[in-house]
C-alpha cells in the first residue's frame, strides 16, 4: 500500500485549471438543493442545558413549478353565494 508521501503530488492534468464564478457555483448547488445541518449546545460548568439540532433545506424554485398560493387571482375572503344580512349597529 502506498502512502501520499510516496506517490508524490497529484497529476495536474487530472485537475484542469478552471475558474468557477461564485454565481455558477451557487446556481449548481441550488438547482439540486442543499441541506445545511448543525448542532448548538448551551452548557454551563460542563453540564448540557439546551441542545438544538438545526436542519435547513435551501433550493431554488423555477418558474415552471406552480405556486400553491397562485390560483389565478386573489382568493376571496368569503365564499361566493348569498350572504346573510348583517345586524344593524
Amino acid at each position: 500500500m502506498s502512502s501520499r508521501a510516496e506517490s508524490g503530488p497529484p497529476d495536474r492534468r487530472a485537475l484542469p485549471d478552471r475558474q468557477v464564478a461564485l454565481i455558477d457555483l451557487l446556481d449548481r448547488l441550488l438547482s439540486e438543493g442543499v441541506v445545511i445541518t448543525g448542532d448548538v449546545t448551551l452548557s454551563i460548568a460542563d453540564i448540557d442545558l439546551v441542545r438544538i439540532s438545526l436542519r435547513a433545506l435551501i433550493a431554488s424554485i423555477n418558474d415552471e413549478t406552480p405556486s400553491p398560493w397562485d390560483r389565478g387571482g386573489p382568493v376571496p375572503l368569503l365564499p361566493p353565494g348569498p350572504r346573510g344580512s348583517l345586524p344593524s349597529p
